[in-house]
């Protein structure tokens, strides 16, 4: 199986004072705590399922997510609802990569991507991070790529 092809995105971040996040209702950002890996790891696999990604299983995703030495918890972001259930979900490495933004199929359109990634694009700032990257696959079918250039994110920085 060959692996797809993908476009590699980034953006400075000097101007992301002004984008601070608009949540959406019934959205609230928590901290992560390794009980909520399960969580995030089912909402990753069942949003991936629907093409755009893909993840290993959930024991080896979480043994490789806590050895990686970019790993910061504080860059760990889940996003649930009033009901604690996980709507959304963000990792990032500690050099200004988003390895994964996902947001729960039943979830999408309403701004929660949105939300979170401004809310990615702020905490990088204020870490003193300059450019922020991600990939995305070239054929995702979710709409990831237009929200990311939407947010300035182009490959034109990469």
């Amino acid at each position: 199986m060959s692996a797809k092809p993908y476009l590699h995105l980034c953006r400075q971040t000097e101007d992301d004072g002004a984008y601070q996040p608009d949540w959406p209702g019934n959205a609230r950002l928590v901290e992560f705590t390794l009980s909520l890996a399960e969580d995030a790891h089912n909402l990753m696999r069942s949003s991936y399922a629907m093409g755009g990604g893909q993840i290993s299983e959930f024991r080896p995703w979480l043994d490789t997510l806590l050895a990686d030495a970019e790993y910061d918890p504080a860059l760990v972001f889940p996003v649930l609802d009033n009901c604690g259930r996980m709507v959304a979900f963000a990792q990032c490495w500690s050099s200004g990569f988003i390895k994964d933004l996902v947001v729960d199929i039943d979830r999408r359109q309403q701004g929660l991507g949105e939300a979170l990634l401004r809310h990615l694009l702020v905490t990088f700032r204020e870490r003193g991070v300059k450019r922020v990257c991600l990939k995305v696959e070239c054929d995702n079918p979710t709409g990831a790529e237009r929200l990311y250039r939407r947010l300035g994110f182009d490959t034109a920085l990469a």
